[in-house]
């Protein structure tokens, strides 16, 4: 009998706990608290800001206001734009010598650059120095200032004329004086700013195939091929290969004189997808990889279907062999006057969380301002 009392109110105990569990102070079955983000403090979550289509960067207040954007979309990482078409969104000595110009017009008076770091640091997030137009000297302004103040730096296609591709000028990324030009950008920014990163794309290092015909490339190749002129071929493999190795040197410098300065600092690379970054730009990213000249490569995985997305996303994960912590896939979120849906942003990254691949960077900031309810609301709890 004393058993039975136990056991009887035991079970009147946990019907009543059972009860309590159950029901809310009004009566009615509580609304279950909302899962947590899923989100990996490693990973890059990020976006590119830039001067192109976009107000991010042109008053303190709007340099605030994105720092508030990034945040509340989840993001903790900032790719802020430090030079494009011959202009620096910062004071630089090194513009100021080469063609007078010590910073983007509009910005005079300020320091866009620091004034970002200032506040994202604040925020708790990372700046990514975004070195847009890398070896490009200018948009459709037949080579602009640049080449105006050092017509032999200009690159040249096989008729001797201008580089230009898909309205880029270009400089000759092999020659020395070049090369040495953008270190010193490199280094300026590194010296004289807190950045977290410095960050090059598809024009950094590269150069379009099409290039490489000027006197000193020319003269260079003859000299290392028993005094071969380079083929007319401009996709001609052994061609390419010979020119992609010297980026490859480029890329090694950049690297080891950037970390020399700052070893704590990030370099990452955002080229296009490989192998078209080779055969159309020369930049052979795997060898970077495997040689360990980066510390992140962010391939553009931009496609506007689910199923083109998902194949390059997988195409592109063989060349990180056992280095897949340094993948973060480039996202294409707003172009022009395409915005990608809320359903696709998704696909994309479920996509990318399947593959292993913790975060993503998103082209560009404009977007995750458009879209800042899905960002703030949904994307930190995809899975």
């Amino acid at each position: 009998m004393r058993l039975l009392q136990i056991y009887f109110w035991s079970l009147l105990l946990s019907v009543a706990v059972g009860c309590s569990k159950k029901t809310s102070p009004t009566g009615g079955t509580p609304t279950p608290p909302p899962p947590p983000p899923v989100v990996d403090a490693n990973a890059l979550r990020g976006a590119w800001v830039t001067t192109t289509a976009s107000t991010a960067l042109n008053s303190l207040a709007d340099i605030k206001q994105t720092v508030a954007t990034f945040k509340a979309a989840g993001m903790n990482q900032v790719f802020v734009v430090v030079y494009n078409n011959a202009r620096t969104i910062y004071p630089s000595t090194v513009m100021q010598n080469l063609i007078g110009k010590q910073i983007k017009e509009g910005f005079e008076g300020r320091d866009p650059l620091q004034e970002m770091i200032t506040e994202a640091h604040a925020a708790g997030m990372k700046v990514h120095a975004w070195f847009e137009y890398g070896f490009a000297s200018s948009f459709s302004a037949n080579g602009g200032p640049i080449v105006a103040a050092k017509p032999g730096w200009a690159g040249k296609d096989i008729n001797g004329a201008l580089l230009v591709k898909n309205g880029f000028d270009w400089l000759n990324a092999f020659d020395p004086e070049v090369q040495n030009f953008v270190m010193s950008l490199l280094k300026e920014v590194a010296t004289k700013y807190d950045v977290d990163g410095i960050q090059g794309d598809d024009r950094l290092p590269a150069m379009p195939t099409t290039g490489g015909y000027d006197d000193y490339t020319v003269n260079l190749y003859k000299a290392e091929n028993a005094g071969a002129t380079p083929p007319a071929d401009p996709k001609n493999a052994a061609w390419v290969q010979w020119r992609a190795k010297k980026l490859n040197q480029f890329m090694k410098r950049m690297y080891t004189e950037l970390k020399a300065l700052k070893p704590n600092m990030k370099v990452i690379m955002a080229p296009s997808i490989y192998p078209f970054s080779l055969t159309e730009y020369l930049q052979d990213w795997p060898t970077w990889v495997d040689s360990s000249w980066v510390d992140g490569v962010i391939p553009q995985v931009y496609r506007y279907d689910i199923a083109a997305y998902k194949t390059t996303l997988q195409q592109q994960k063989p060349y990180f062999k056992t280095r897949l912590n340094l993948y973060t896939p480039g996202v294409l979120l707003k172009s022009g006057s395409t915005l990608q849906s809320d359903a696709f942003v998704t696909e994309m990254v479920q996509a990318n969380r399947a593959e292993g691949l913790n975060g993503e960077v998103f082209f560009f900031y404009e977007g995750v301002k458009d879209k800042i309810n899905f960002f703030a609301t949904q994307y930190s709890f995809i899975k």
